[in-house]
């Protein structure tokens, strides 16, 4: 698939069922194209460190995976595959003739004003919605299997991936956002090293496990029942991770949007119905992942801004990275 194919399909495709104004959502590695009743997903034909979109087999192969892996939280959005073709010249997503040339997955279209980071900006999220979500996480923690493959100190790995984009943020930021690059790192690298065993210990305890990965608010929809989707399926190393790093990226989350006290009520809430009790260290060890998931949103960000197709989306992706950059500073005292 190519931005034009998307760019027909969007303006004159056919679609299984009637969509009268299809409405398109791009991320730095899908096509999200929001019809009447349902949204399909395409994955984008990209190769980066951490994904491998490169071959239509990947990306249909990637496209089982993440509904098989996102039943485990909600079976009613993910629906099925649905290839998309090219017939007399014309892009589809109808099962009629024609030349495959992508897969897109069928889900299930949800409220948006019921989008939790909405509910968030709006003020509609009070302690009984905290309450609710966190003992929904802990439930699908406490079933997710252990994982002990690895030691828990590779995360340092991914952490420095963001000196990728130093020099690209050095270009377009101010001076200040690389200095900042390179604090970070350091002291992700004598935070892992002074804890070393206490991370050791958590995979010994079972804390690693094969969860969500990408648990934001703009993966959850806060019905009577929260849904919680888009899990991570593209790399298993991202979503196979220690508790307290699963629980911090909702918590940077909250964070960012100017709501701590909603962030502490989700992690009280979160250990109360896991039955944890956190110990000093494990409290820095979660402000430690707070600020491992605001690097990632700076790394997703400046992604956005190296592909964007408009200076208007190119700014905003880096001012959105430079958002994250200053926010991930702000931790640096609590892990020390």
């Amino acid at each position: 698939m190519t931005t034009d194919d998307i760019n027909q399909l969007i303006e004159v495709g056919r679609f299984p069922v009637a969509c009268k104004q299809p409405e398109l959502i791009e991320t730095h590695i899908s096509w999200v194209i929001l019809c009447d009743e349902f949204v399909y997903k395409i994955k984008k034909p990209v190769h980066y460190s951490f994904l491998d979109f490169s071959t239509i087999q990947k990306r249909h192969h990637f496209c089982q995976e993440e509904i098989r892996l996102n039943w485990r939280l909600t079976f009613n959005i993910y629906l099925d595959i649905v290839p998309v073709k090219t017939n007399q010249g014309l892009v589809s997503l109808d099962k009629g003739p024609g030349k495959i040339i992508d897969y897109a997955i069928r889900m299930r279209r949800l409220p948006a004003e019921r989008q939790m980071n909405r509910l968030v900006a709006n003020h509609e999220v009070d302690e009984e919605n905290m309450d609710r979500l966190a003992k929904h996480i802990a439930a699908f923690h406490l079933k997710a299997g252990v994982v002990k493959l690895h030691d828990g100190t590779e995360i340092g790995v991914k952490f420095n991936d963001l000196a990728l984009e130093r020099e690209y943020l050095l270009k377009h930021l101010k001076k200040s956002t690389a200095e900042l690059v390179d604090k970070a790192i350091a002291i992700s690298n004598t935070f892992l090293a002074r804890h070393q065993q206490l991370l050791i210990n958590r995979v010994e305890r079972g804390y690693i496990r094969d969860v969500h990965g990408d648990l934001h608010t703009r993966n959850v929809f806060l019905l009577p029942e929260p849904v919680i989707f888009d899990c991570i399926e593209f790399n298993s190393t991202y979503r196979q991770i220690d508790l307290l790093n699963e629980i911090a990226f909702m918590a940077m989350d909250l964070e960012a949007a100017g709501r701590n006290d909603l962030s502490q009520l989700f992690v009280d809430h979160y250990c109360n119905a896991y039955g944890l009790t956190l110990t000093e260290d494990e409290t820095k060890l979660l402000n430690y992942f707070k600020m491992y998931r605001a690097n990632v949103r700076a790394k997703v960000n400046c992604l956005r801004a190296r592909s964007a197709v408009s200076d208007v989306v190119r700014q905003s992706a880096l001012g959105e990275s430079s958002k994250y950059l200053e926010l991930m500073g702000r931790y640096f005292e609590l892990v020390q």
